[in-house]
């Protein structure tokens, strides 16, 4: 078997930075090497407005850097870049005007790609349910101390850093939660890789926290305000899936075209079925609305990250990648099964309806926020 090709990315929009000429990858890199890869050309940078996460994504950025990591490597390599630079890096400019210093360095790190943050939120309770989470940090006036477990965490087995959402005092209330930040070397930490042949280059993992100590410093924000900034910048990783859905759908209708432009039949080709041309015409369709949606409801998630606009990408794009995927797996065949086919991809893009909410869940969402969808269809 030949060796993969090896593909540089291009460099960032932002003319003042130069990509790393080392900064090179293959196909088949994971999370970690794409990023550090990203980070040296600048483009993780030029994804936030002037370069600043604070100031929020810039959503045609975002999608055209997730397109780009899409056609390059696997779903789980741009899962691994997605969680971070729509939802991890955000999270850490909480820090900013604190006296925590750890936070403030591995934003930076990981602005340039020298480290890799994994956002650690979901527990070993139902993973919508975060006021139900059970990792607990106990706050002292100079040092922390956390314990629990966290399932299913994009970068677990990759990370110098995970952002751990814990409760600091029992009860739902939105306040009793806050944001820490523990090395992945810290005494008491213990990663297992997830027990799943899917995904790979994301380094999903489970992450245990054995009375984990830590100075006061390492801290992300103020204690309390965890959930709010959680709901805000969910908006943005939703926003992310919903883009980078988009990509995957366009590749994948654009690889499946091709297949039936070349499969001969009798009268001509596969393509030029009729009823192969209208099913593949309705997922053409339903592609080119989810687009729409981004482009209209982009910016309102960037700039103002509106929960309810969030919610409709979340809910939109799932259901639309089921039936891309699921007619484009029928129409390929035998050849579906090969790596890069749809039906290698379908398992793994079952994840946009359960990542970053389930649509159960987006679709309450929306639901509570009717009178203003409604409003809004109004001529």
């Amino acid at each position: 078997m030949s060796e993969p090709a090896v593909l540089p990315f291009p460099g960032p929009a932002r003319e003042e930075t130069r990509a790393d000429p080392g900064a090179e990858i293959t196909p088949d890199s994971d999370g970690r090497r794409v990023w550090a890869a990203l980070g040296a050309a600048g483009r993780i940078a030029a994804v936030f407005r002037d370069g600043d996460p604070a100031a929020g994504v810039d959503p045609a950025r975002l999608g055209e850097l997730l397109a780009d990591v899409d056609a390059r490597t696997g779903i789980g390599t741009t899962l691994a870049v997605s969680v971070q630079i729509a939802t991890a890096v955000p999270l850490l400019t909480l820090a900013r005007g604190q006296d925590q210093a750890p936070a403030l360095r591995a934003e930076r790190q990981a602005l340039a790609g020298r480290a890799v943050v994994a956002l650690a939120a979901t527990d070993e309770t139902a993973g919508s349910d975060l006021a139900a989470l059970r990792t607990e940090l106990r706050l002292g006036d100079t040092e922390l101390e956390l314990n629990g477990t966290k399932r299913w965490i994009t970068n677990a087995t990759q990370a110098d850093h995970f952002l751990v959402l814990a409760r600091h005092r029992p009860g739902r209330h939105f306040t009793n939660f806050t944001w820490v930040l523990v090395p992945a070397s810290a005494p008491g930490v213990t990663v297992e890789p997830a027990d799943t042949r899917l995904f790979d280059g994301s380094g999903t993992g489970h992450i245990t926290f054995d009375a984990v100590r830590l100075p006061r410093d390492h801290l992300v924000g103020r204690p309390g305000r965890a959930l709010a900034a959680f709901a805000a910048h969910i908006a943005v990783e939703r926003l992310a899936g919903a883009l980078w859905g988009v990509a995957l759908c366009r590749r994948v209708l654009a690889d499946t075209q091709r297949r039936l432009s070349e499969r001969a039949t009798q009268d001509g080709t596969l393509w030029d079925a009729d009823a192969v041309r209208q099913r593949m015409g309705r997922c053409l369709v339903l592609v080119r609305q989810v687009q729409a949606l981004t482009r209209e409801l982009g910016e309102r998630v960037a700039r103002h990250h509106d929960t309810t606009s969030g919610a409709l990408l979340k809910s939109s794009i799932a259901p639309v990648l089921e039936e891309v995927l699921s007619e484009c797996a029928h129409f390929q065949g035998a050849e579906g099964f090969s790596p890069g086919g749809a039906q290698r991809l379908r398992p793994q893009a079952a994840l946009f309806g359960i990542g970053g909410g389930s649509t159960e869940v987006v679709l309450s969402i929306v639901a509570g926020a009717a009178d203003t969808v409604l409003r809004e269809l109004s001529p």
